[in-house]
């Protein structure tokens, strides 16, 4: 694109993109506003649709549109904890997790109803979600297309980061959310993303992500946080934070351990087994983390080290 560096071409191009071919210009300057023009249509984040990039979301507010939607579809999906006999009733009194208090099961039945929920192109606010976890992890004052191999920089399969989702559904996306915008666990996240670009420790950030997601659904349905959760009165809220605490579970052990991604299946089942067997423990990690406030310490020089990947003043407002 050099004929934009040509003093006043650029002005001129972007007064008049969209509009039709001027005879009065040259090849290079017709060169240039189509070049400009497609420019556009990647910023835009719409993949070459008109319109402007979507808005970033909020946590609250993408929650809410869930809350409102009726998700017909994907709540009749939704398997609820299996009965259980005489005998399993009285070992559980005995010594077996509780049962999740009835004010809570609407948001048990919520969060599950978003894991059956599928990424839709023709929902505005799913595309938000999607638009504001690339802003969030790049640092991007920029909108994304739609499909594309920018994607896969992030730890996607492929191009398309709804067939990743199977499984996890809009639950996946909505995790991530919550990591990127927390201003607690932002800073984790971020950590965390730079290691998953390691030259050798590297490993699919949103993959690994959507795979946790799962492990903290798996949770949820056998009844392994209902403690916690009634103890909070929440569900939502604890699976987040469950979420979190096995995320920086798992960027520990792969740092100690100098994980690639051959390991990722023995890591997975480690995180799982701690995810519904020490849950408490794992949020009490998690809280010792956030209430410290800082960056861990510097490694010494003989291990590994990252650097940063943006500018941490390039930030969206994230939720409290």
């Amino acid at each position: 694109m050099a004929a934009l560096g040509q003093g006043g071409v650029l002005q001129e191009l972007v007064l008049g993109a969209g509009q039709p071919p001027d005879p009065g210009l040259s090849e290079e300057q017709r060169q240039a506003r189509q070049e400009w023009e497609a420019l556009e249509e990647i910023q835009s984040g719409l993949g070459g649709t008109s319109g402007a990039a979507p808005p970033p979301i909020s946590f609250s507010e993408a929650l809410q549109h869930f809350q409102s939607a009726e998700l017909p579809a994907s709540r009749g999906k939704v398997r609820a904890p299996g009965r259980r006999g005489m005998l399993a009733a009285l070992l559980r009194c005995l010594r077996g997790p509780p049962r999740l208090r009835p004010q809570l099961r609407g948001e048990q039945e919520l969060a599950l109803a978003m894991a059956q929920c599928a990424l839709d192109d023709s929902e505005w606010v799913h595309m938000r979600i999607l638009q504001t976890i690339y802003r969030q992890l790049t640092c991007s004052r920029l909108g994304c297309p739609r499909y594309g191999a920018h994607w896969e920089e992030l730890g996607f399969q492929g191009v398309d980061p709804g067939t990743d989702l199977r499984g996890t559904g809009m639950l996946g996306l909505m995790q991530i959310l919550f990591f990127v915008l927390d201003s607690r666990t932002l800073p984790l996240a971020r950590e965390i993303f730079q290691l998953s670009q390691h030259e050798t420790q590297n490993f699919p950030f949103c993959i690994m992500s959507v795979n946790i997601t799962r492990i903290v659904i798996q949770a949820l349905q056998e009844e392994r946080l209902s403690r916690e959760c009634n103890r909070r009165q929440q569900v939502i809220g604890v699976l987040n934070d469950l979420y979190a605490a096995a995320f920086l579970r798992l960027s520990r052990l792969w740092e100690q351990q100098h994980g690639t991604v051959a390991d990722a299946g023995f890591f997975l089942k480690e995180l799982e087994l701690s995810t519904k067997k020490k849950p408490k423990q794992l949020l009490k990690s998690l809280e010792a983390y956030l209430s410290r406030g800082l960056q861990p310490p510097s490694l010494p020089s003989s291990q590994i080290h990252f650097t940063n990947i943006c500018d941490p003043g390039v930030e969206l407002e994230g939720d409290s």
